[in-house]
């Protein structure tokens, strides 16, 4: 179990509100608009405002020789993939079921921790894991068969969440001694040139100048996403426990799905709301202080 600091609290909860809100603003900037250019414009962007934060801060931006091989894997897996592959499952499922099976990552991330990376969880854990898979299932409840006759969506998010959850386990690992900032900065320059080809080769015949609704979408997402949020996930997947930082964000998709009833009018039902309790309690699972460890904090008090 692990406690969260108080500068961890308000990223986590800042992260909570962007990534939500997001993915209804998703779904409106890629509805009309081809999606990768919707992505790369969205990078080419937010990547120097990123850069301006970095500069602001007096942040390093040299990575040396010898680590940008393990820095390209960690972009391939936390960064290639994911954004390539889930704004296409965008354009074929709702805003919220996007956000939900997008956020089967932790799930996955658990999995590939305990079965792949020998991650001992302890059975409190466990019952978070199971307590977001079942929450994950209910909120698909009314989508089951929608979602059966569109397998490629489904398929694209599910590939993302995984790929995703693996790149979690590996930027938790990494033993690059630089600035999370520093990766985050050059894991996404990396991913603006890959978007940047993706859409040239796939879509250069459907570029058009964006709407009003399309500009706003591409500008949330540039400022707040590209140009906060990655960097905020990544100093928590950083800083955390896998299971910890992975479960802790497991109120994106509520939001998701509730941002999208409110924006879109998709329509919320009893399981929407079942499981956003569970979602609470598996979060709690994780960030809930232990009975064990808050008599070790009062032993250490008393010994200090």
């Amino acid at each position: 179990m692990h406690s969260l600091t108080t500068r961890q609290w308000v990223l986590l909860v800042l992260l909570t509100l962007v990534w939500g809100l997001n993915w209804p603003v998703l779904k409106l900037g890629v509805t009309g608009f081809p999606p990768l250019t919707f992505r790369m414009l969205c990078l080419l962007i937010g990547t120097p405002i990123l850069g301006l934060g970095l500069l602001a801060m007096k942040v390093p931006f040299r990575v040396p020789r010898q680590y940008w091989r393990e820095l390209l894997v960690l972009a391939i897996f936390n960064m290639f993939i994911w954004h390539a592959l889930i704004i296409l499952a965008v354009q074929y499922l709702s805003s919220g079921r996007s956000a939900i099976l997008g956020y089967t990552m932790p799930i996955f991330s658990a999995l590939i921790g305990a079965f792949i990376f020998q991650n001992q969880l302890s059975k409190r854990a466990w019952g978070g894991v199971f307590a977001a898979a079942l929450g994950v299932l209910l909120l698909l409840w009314h989508e089951l068969s929608n979602l059966s006759g569109k397998p490629v969506g489904v398929l694209l998010a599910l590939i993302s969440a995984s790929t995703w959850a693996l790149g979690t386990q590996l930027m938790r690992r990494t033993t690059i001694p630089l600035p999370t900032l520093t990766l985050s900065f050059w894991m996404t320059a990396m991913t603006t040139l890959v978007m940047m080809v993706l859409a040239f080769v796939f879509e250069s015949d459907r570029w058009q100048e964006p709407s009003p609704t399309h500009w706003a979408a591409i500008l949330f997402n540039a400022f707040l996403v590209f140009g906060f949020a990655h960097a905020a996930w990544f100093y928590l997947a950083r800083g955390l426990p896998p299971v910890a930082s992975t479960l802790s964000v497991m109120m994106i998709p509520i939001l998701g799905v509730f941002s999208g009833a409110w924006a879109l009018n998709e329509i919320l039902h009893w399981q929407d709301w079942a499981a956003m309790a569970l979602m609470v309690v598996s979060i709690a699972s994780v960030l809930w202080p232990s009975q064990t460890a808050g008599l070790a904090q009062t032993e250490d008090a008393k010994k200090a």
